[in-house]
């Protein structure tokens, strides 16, 4: 992977260890560069500047009171993984901002939840050489039934920095 900033460079160091050393060092990392999704235990699987996949198990700190996945967590999924592939690909002199998180739940989820999402070649394009702009970033959560509950819309969008 080309490093695009300095976020990027630091996955590509991690994504040339073992793969098996992978996933928990790039929890580890991003769990400390946005502690909340270390607090709640957000796991890494694999993140490069197209993809992105991540897991929440569901343990009794992520549970609503039916004992699923909190509604609320799996908004986090959803904005932690898109914002990951964001992060990768704007330059260091732009910030990425969510704009808009819409969710329909559609089922009821059982056990573990898995995100996905990726970038189309024009969107990784247009984060890194327009000044500003916004994204509708393709995301799916699935159950550990594999059926997804959840329909999630995420639009990201980057500005210059203020210096």
């Amino acid at each position: 992977m080309a490093a695009t900033n300095r976020l990027a460079g630091i996955v590509s160091k991690i994504n040339s260890l073992p793969e098996f050393a992978r996933p928990r060092a790039l929890s580890l990392f991003f769990g400390k560069a946005v502690p909340f999704t270390g607090t709640a235990g957000i796991r890494i699987q694999s993140l490069d500047q197209d993809r992105c996949v991540i897991r929440l198990a569901n343990k009794r700190r992520v549970q609503n009171h039916i004992g699923g996945v909190h509604a609320v967590a799996s908004l986090l999924l959803a904005e932690s993984a898109t914002g990951f592939l964001v992060g990768l690909n704007v330059p260091d002199d732009k910030v990425p901002v969510i704009k808009t998180a819409h969710a329909e739940y559609t089922k009821r989820a059982k056990g573990d939840m898995i995100v996905e999402a990726h970038l189309t070649e024009e969107q990784k394009q247009r984060m890194r050489t327009e000044d500003k702009g916004e994204a509708a970033v393709a995301v799916t959560i699935r159950d550990s039934e594999d059926k997804e509950p959840i329909e999630i819309e995420m639009v990201w969008a980057w500005t210059p920095k203020r210096r």
